[in-house]
């Protein structure tokens, strides 16, 4: 189908519209709205365009309620006000996705980020930038760094608060929060806090705050975080195997894994962490330890992650297939032979063993279905009287293979 704007089944335009309102729309934004049946936007947007000529049609709260009304118009040439650039942690793709390439286009204007970075003088391709008015905090979890910027939109003033809060809690209460109220428009506002010293009562919507990150923990950009991250009842990959583990996995953009035997939810995390568009399902038999891994993943910006309570190979029918599989626990000849039959063509497999028995099963599926099979011996320096010596823990076995 063709996407020519002039096509006959053009029916909707989605306009980004700035805080200064008509003033700042192009040429083709304002014909589009001159020539428009129906303008469709919050009532913020609308209250922007005063004087239209068109049939206006408040969005209704929630969002998702105004889809429907949306497509009741579909035939009738409609425009819909977005903020900004409707395609940077904008309304953009949650319109499109229910129309056909040929039934919209959109005319952009420039995006909260833009023109946050235009008043803070920030390069742009060196700034985190991060939809938070619908999303948790901890989605910038894994950006905080010292001397790292990031810039974020908010649903609203009170939140700057939540997040100044939040930064505090984990450690970066000494970040510089830049407060950046309505930009663009005759409101548009800046102001400074310390994320640790926040008392402003009186922040205008819509708002972004930019973040200079001091202070805190970070979370690192390698795998095999501190153990410390995740908070555990002893059953948890440690560091030095976790990081070989990871490495064996080698974790792609878009692909998903399946975490049997989630633990502390470590591995699982760190693939998460490995790339923002990592998948992940995890499953675990304890409903404790399946609690505390969801909540390790939600503190550590992770949260697209699913947790599974159960137990494998039972509850793996139905999941969507993995590209990846780490056994960590339980490991049985039955769970294999699940497992090996419910991966694709090229999905890899990483089991690791403790027990002899677990390890003789790893040796005889090696030499049945090939890959590396890895020995791991590790010793910590631990006192030994007035001295040292090495204290060796349980040496573990990983089978690794492609399928």
């Amino acid at each position: 189908m063709s996407a020519d704007p002039l096509h006959a089944a053009c029916w909707l335009t989605i306009v980004g519209l700035g805080e200064d309102g008509p003033d700042g729309l192009p040429p083709a934004s304002r014909k589009a709205l001159e020539e428009a049946e129906v303008v469709m936007g919050a009532a913020r947007h609308l209250a922007l365009l005063p004087d239209l000529k068109a049939e206006t049609v408040t969005w209704p709260v929630p969002f998702a309620d105004g889809i429907p009304v949306l497509l009741k118009l579909r035939g009738r040439k409609t425009v819909v006000l977005a903020s900004g650039d409707p395609f940077w942690h904008g309304a953009g793709t949650s319109l499109t996705q229910h129309l056909t390439p040929d039934e919209w286009r959109a005319l952009t204007a420039p995006s909260t980020m833009s023109l946050a970075t235009a008043v803070l003088g920030w390069p742009l391709e060196n700034t985190h930038t991060i939809g938070l008015h619908a999303a948790p905090f901890a989605r910038l979890r894994p950006y905080l760094a010292q001397d790292s910027h990031a810039i974020v939109t908010l649903r609203d003033g009170a939140a700057v608060t939540d997040l100044a809060g939040w930064l505090t809690r984990i450690g970066f209460g000494d970040s510089t929060l830049h407060v950046l109220e309505a930009l663009g428009g005759p409101r548009q506002r800046h102001r400074t806090t310390q994320a640790n010293a926040m008392s402003m009562t009186d922040i205008a919507h819509p708002v972004c705050v930019a973040i200079e990150a001091a202070g805190g923990p970070a979370l690192g950009t390698t795998s095999a975080r501190p153990d410390s991250f995740f908070d555990n009842d002893g059953q948890i990959t440690k560091r030095p195997v976790r990081a070989l583990t990871l490495s064996a996995l080698a974790p792609l953009p878009y692909e998903h894994l399946w975490d049997i035997g989630g633990g502390s939810g470590s591995i699982v995390i760190e693939w998460l962490l490995a790339h923002p568009m990592t998948q992940a399902t995890s499953v675990e038999i304890d409903p404790t330890r399946a609690e505390r891994i969801a909540t390790n993943a939600a503190a550590l910006g992770a949260d697209r992650l699913t947790v599974v309570t159960g137990a494998a190979p039972d509850v793996l029918a139905g999941l969507a297939a993995p590209d990846a599989v780490f056994i960590g626990g339980g490991i049985s000849d039955a769970m294999l032979a699940a497992v090996w039959q419910a991966m694709p063509t090229g999905a890899r497999i990483v089991a690791n063993a403790v027990t002899l028995e677990a390890e003789v099963l790893l040796s005889n599926w090696q030499a049945e279905k090939g890959g590396s099979l890895l020995r791991i011996e590790l010793a910590h320096a631990n006192p030994l009287g007035r001295k040292r010596g090495w204290k060796s823990s349980y040496p573990i076995v990983q089978w690794s293979a492609e399928k």
